[in-house]
């Protein structure tokens, strides 16, 4: 079992309550996306599972490890078996893209080769490698600040590549790039984990992409889960529920809008020219 979330709740401290009730679970090499309207909790409930939130009640077991609800940090080494990809990479503009891929495997390096690797790369061939299947790999001694912000998540998405975690999260990985481009790179994401054994969750803004790419859906509103269920078991009734009551649009690679009830059917057809580069 990769995770197992049972009765999680999260309140931050200005009593704001972020998740209730979560009952959720992967097995090791699953891939599931997470799709909910803006603020439904697909962020908070990533960090969760990345340790960078503490649940405030119920259970949550992620690779084998009980997570605390008390002041006490995480593993260590529990956090270097986890990668995540943020939507805006928290990468500092003076640093070189190199380095930053490199520091994906700081937590499972000793200490005193992540400080020689700060100083002068170690590993310039396998960082070389991995910004390569992201297509850029002639980016590797530049700058961060010298990149667009789809170039970024491209980074931060090599630095996971790189570091190769047992459980991979993804926030809005592909926020900045192009359909074409979102779409390889989603796709690389979900093969990389499945020929690891690594589990992946992913926050998806696009549904039509979590759709083609991914076989386990998870549908999030106010906190709760509202469906998890497999992909071809999502039809265009529960996701105009999922976003419409609230006044939402459904998002799509194209943004379509369904402020009216799309004809039965249509999502499965958005998606399906997606569906063989995926799967």
């Amino acid at each position: 079992m990769s995770f197992d979330l049972s009765g999680v709740g999260l309140t931050h401290a200005n009593g704001t309550v972020a998740l209730q009730d979560i009952a959720l679970k992967a097995g090791q090499g699953e891939c599931l996306a997470l799709v909910g309207p803006s603020g439904a909790g697909k962020t908070s409930l990533l960090s969760v599972l990345g340790t960078a939130l503490r649940p405030s009640t119920g259970r949550a077991v992620v690779l084998q490890s009980p997570l605390p609800t008390t002041a006490q940090a995480p593993d260590r080494s529990l956090r270097a078996r986890i990668g995540t990809v943020h939507q805006a990479p928290p990468l500092p503009g003076r640093q070189r893209v190199v380095t930053a891929v490199l520091a994906g495997r700081l937590g499972q390096w000793p200490a005193w080769k992540s400080f020689a690797s700060l100083v002068y790369p170690l590993d310039i061939a396998g960082a070389r490698a991995a910004l390569a299947r992201v297509q850029l790999a002639d980016k590797l001694f530049a700058r961060c600040d010298e990149l667009s912000g789809g170039q970024l998540q491209r980074v931060g998405i090599a630095r996971v590549l790189y570091q190769q975690p047992d459980l991979l999260l993804a926030d809005e990985p592909v926020s900045a790039l192009d359909p074409a481009l979102a779409l390889a790179t989603v796709r690389l994401l979900v093969q990389d984990a499945a020929a690891r054994g690594a589990t992946l969750v992913a926050s998806l803004h696009a549904v039509d992409l979590a759709l083609a790419c991914f076989a386990r859906i998870v549908g999030i509103r106010a906190g709760r889960i509202v469906f998890d269920l497999p992909a071809a078991q999502v039809d265009d009734a529960l996701l105009h529920a999922l976003y419409a009551s609230e006044g939402e649009v459904l998002p799509t690679l194209g943004q379509v809008s369904v402020s009216a009830p799309p004809p039965p059917g249509e999502a499965a057809a958005r998606a399906m020219p997606l569906i063989a580069g995926c799967r």
